[in-house]
């Protein structure tokens, strides 16, 4: 066979080739144009013992209430990226993926997210998740997962559903424009302040002589000076009020200033806090004695501002005054001991209150 002819051979079954496949996805797309959605599965790809924040049902009736198009819809006319975004708009979905299958099925599958903690602290009733993310806890759920009370104040509002470090930035970064623009409010006074020091400096120089080539008089010189004193003295007067009112304005936008710099330390002190009280959960929960003696976590800002936190144990009637979120091993280490030794003779009805916060001390009240 020549060289030519194998060519055209091989360039005819490439052509073949090519046509087929064109030909099967044109196929396929009629197909898939004309099939029909027939059934709805949804997976929740998490499901723990702890409990699930979402059921299929749910999903089901959001979709209903969304009037998205999907069983007896064509499948070429659902809206596969609007039902994830639909359903990935709850704060407690992790992510939502939708697919129809071969069999005309609409598959979704849902990934929640795990929460560590539910807080439940100044008219806030969400959960936590151990990389800061927070969102509102939805209608009747109930997750077995460390309840946080009490008045302590998280650094995010009440509703708020995302990452509290970004919410914290956000903040701080609006709290900064607003600094930023009070600096600029500045600039006009400044100029206000740099005009009147000329005019007190030209007032200064001011300064008259005895017109000898008109034969002056003293007399009349001495009246001349004394009103440019009485002139000077006016305008020295003016001039002094217009710098004290200049300055009271610097100084108010100053403090203005300073006061949202407060807010800034402020609120990334309460992000700290909230962070340390993310990890304490976690401490607890990692430790079998701890998770199953701690039932609940009273947490409350101090004065000075800083957190404190009483905990609720399973055991007895007693609530333990655990303090700052410091020296967690030894302060747990000195309640076993003191469990061990004290308590399991004394009783466990005995006291009201046991105080931790003390070094190498375990102080107990009735």
């Amino acid at each position: 066979m020549s060289r030519t002819l194998r060519y055209v051979l091989l360039t005819l079954l490439w052509v073949l080739v090519g046509g087929y496949l064109l030909f099967a996805a044109v196929s396929a797309r009629r197909a898939r144009s004309q099939r029909l959605v027939e059934r709805l599965e949804i997976e929740m790809a998490d499901s723990t013992s702890r409990g699930s924040l979402l059921t299929s049902a749910q999903v089901r009736e959001w979709i209903a209430r969304s009037g998205a198009a999907t069983i007896g819809t064509a499948v070429d006319a659902v809206d596969l990226p609007a039902l994830e975004e639909l359903i990935a708009r709850n704060g407690f979905v992790s992510s939502a993926v939708a697919y129809v299958d071969y069999s005309g099925t609409l598959r979704i599958t849902i990934a929640q997210r795990r929460p560590l903690l539910r807080l439940r602290t100044d008219g806030i009733d969400a959960y936590v998740t151990a990389d800061g993310f927070v969102f509102p806890a939805p209608k009747g759920s109930s997750l077995y997962v460390p309840v946080v009370t009490g008045p302590y104040v998280p650094p995010f509002p009440k509703g708020y559903a995302g990452s509290v470090r970004e919410c914290v930035d956000a903040e701080i970064a609006r709290i900064g424009e607003r600094v930023a623009g009070l600096e600029q409010e500045k600039h006009p006074l400044y100029q206000r302040e740099i005009e009147n020091d000329r005019r007190i400096a030209q007032l200064r120089r001011r300064r008259i002589k005895r017109q000898w080539w008109r034969f002056e008089s003293a007399r009349d010189f001495e009246r001349r000076v004394a009103e440019l004193r009485q002139e000077k003295a006016i305008l020295r007067r003016s001039y002094r009020y217009e710098a004290r009112i200049v300055a009271q304005e610097i100084e108010a936008l100053e403090r203005r200033q300073e006061e949202q710099r407060r807010r800034q330390k402020k609120l990334e002190k309460s992000y700290e806090d909230f962070a340390k009280l993310l990890t304490f959960v976690e401490r607890v929960e990692s430790d079998a004695f701890r998770r199953s003696e701690v039932v609940q976590i009273v947490a409350r800002t101090t004065p000075g501002g800083a957190l404190e936190v009483d905990l609720v144990p399973r055991s007895g009637r007693h609530t333990i005054r655990f303090g700052r979120l410091e020296d967690e091993d030894r302060k747990f280490d000195n309640l076993v001991r003191f469990y061990r030794s004290g308590l399991s003779r004394i009783g466990w009805e005995e006291f009201r209150t046991i105080d931790l916060r003390y070094n190498d001390q375990v102080v107990c009240r009735k």
